[in-house]
């Protein structure tokens, strides 16, 4: 288990913010507002950015030399980077030299505001338990807010007098730098690689996630899965009370029985209930169920959430059926794990994969083969694709969304999927997931129309 560490008792009188996008905005204005001070470092400031700051009355420091970023932090009480700065930035150990703490937005929160925290983390499926948990307590007449990693960043989620809780998508960047914060229920769903491109190495990935346990009490909840030995792993060594759920394992304390999801005390819903029931909406259903009620949730309010929650958009989410192929945009799969759960959850796909890879292995894609007819290779990583499956299954290169949907649509057989499940960002051709898996949608749309 992570060492422990003790949270924040105050907030320093000076805070270094090294990056300045949504997450360290909400954080500068919180400090201002709060009378403290505030130095920013940005080493590539967006004319956005330079705008954010000017309108909150501060200077970027743009791209410090050594000299000049160990003099900022010399000079600085606590160093809150932004999410997403790569483990190997000099600033860490400029702060380990001079004694300097470093903490992320969730610490300051957790000195300014002391409601309670639902906490979610995991390699897949945060953002969907994220939402259905949200939903679940204010079907139970608890308000909440959901923040963390989305829009609303937690330090300006406080403002807001009215949640009783607040449900925090916790991502590793995030829990990483955390100082002893302590959800009072946190729930870990799942590892798998991703971030090496932020991460130094996969054990600095796995610490981060088990920050979220590391501070909890015997008075917090844990909940974990068993269905992931390095969850189960760390779970044990959990001090927080602990709840377990499982879609394979009957022991846990909310499983799948049959065609039934139970928890304790008996029933949840029957799995024909869900709007969709692919072997990931059984284990999100279940997580989102087990932290819901460890948090107080009424069972009958999880019940009418999970009963009419649809999909998140660009989860293995249906685009159209054309001469009975139907074609799913499954672009939020951005590692190999992901798309190895949505590749399963069919009998025949024709796989779109591919992109900027996040440095992690694609090999493990043909681990899916039995599942796969053919695949079509697209982006930055089409070579490695392509590679992973050489040999097993036939494959072709297609150098944009539309050339793509147009190979997947010759290689497919009627009763076939075509799932577009990248297994990598979308950062080579697009601005993010949503914009590609847009794209692949308008060219679906496109082919069913074509005469």
């Amino acid at each position: 288990m992570t060492t422990r560490l003790e949270p924040l008792a105050a907030v320093p009188e000076h805070v270094l913010l090294v990056g300045f996008g949504l997450a360290n905005q909400a954080v500068a204005r919180a400090l201002l507002a709060r009378g403290h001070g505030v130095s920013v470092v940005d080493d590539r400031p967006s004319d956005a950015v330079r705008d954010a700051a000017s309108a909150a009355g501060l200077h970027v420091v743009e791209a410090p030399d050594p000299d000049a970023l160990d003099a900022l932090v010399a000079a600085a009480g606590l160093v809150v980077a932004a999410p997403g700065l790569p483990d190997q930035h000099p600033v860490f150990a400029l702060a380990h030299r001079h004694g300097v703490p470093t903490a992320t937005e969730l610490d300051l929160a957790a000195v300014w505001d002391r409601r309670p925290i639902v906490a979610i983390t995991g390699t897949n499926g945060k953002t969907t338990v994220t939402t259905l948990v949200t939903a679940m307590l204010r079907e139970g007449g608890i308000a909440c807010v959901d923040a963390g990693n989305n829009d609303l960043p937690l330090v300006a989620a406080i403002d807001d007098p009215e949640p009783e809780w607040f449900v925090v998508e916790a991502s590793s960047f995030r829990l990483g730098r955390t100082h002893g914060w302590a959800p009072r229920v946190a729930t870990w769903l799942n590892l798998a690689p991703d971030h090496l491109d932020v991460h130094a190495t996969h054990a600095d990935y796995e610490a981060a996630k088990a920050r979220i346990w590391a501070a909890q009490s015997a008075d917090d909840v844990a909940v974990g899965t068993l269905d992931d030995e390095v969850v189960a792993r760390h779970l044990r060594a959990a001090r927080a009370r602990q709840v377990t759920w499982s879609v394979a394992d009957p022991g846990a304390d909310y499983h799948r029985a049959g065609e039934e999801l139970v928890g304790p005390g008996g029933p949840l819903l029957a799995v024909d209930e869900l709007p969709r029931a692919l072997g990931h909406d059984v284990a999100n259903a279940l997580a989102a169920a087990a932290t819901a009620e460890a948090a107080g949730c009424d069972r009958e309010a999880v019940r009418e959430v999970l009963r009419r929650a649809a999909p998140l958009p660009h989860r293995v989410s249906p685009v159209a059926t054309i001469d009975g192929v139907t074609w799913y945009d499954d672009s939020k799969a951005t590692v190999p794990h992901a798309t190895l759960a949505a590749v399963r959850g069919f009998d025949s796909v024709v796989l779109i994969a591919g992109g900027r890879n996040k440095g992690l292995d694609l090999g493990i894609l043909a681990q899916g083969a039995d599942h796969v007819r053919a695949v079509v290779a697209i982006g930055e990583s089409a070579g490695e694709v392509a590679a992973a499956f050489e040999g097993v299954r036939p494959v072709e290169v297609a150098t944009s969304m539309a050339g793509a949907v147009v190979a997947a649509a010759r290689l497919a057989r009627p009763g076939d999927a075509v799932l577009l499940s990248p297994a990598c960002s979308s950062f080579d051709w697009y601005p993010g997931y949503a914009a590609r898996g847009d794209d692949f949608a308008a060219a679906v749309i496109a082919l069913q129309e074509a005469p």
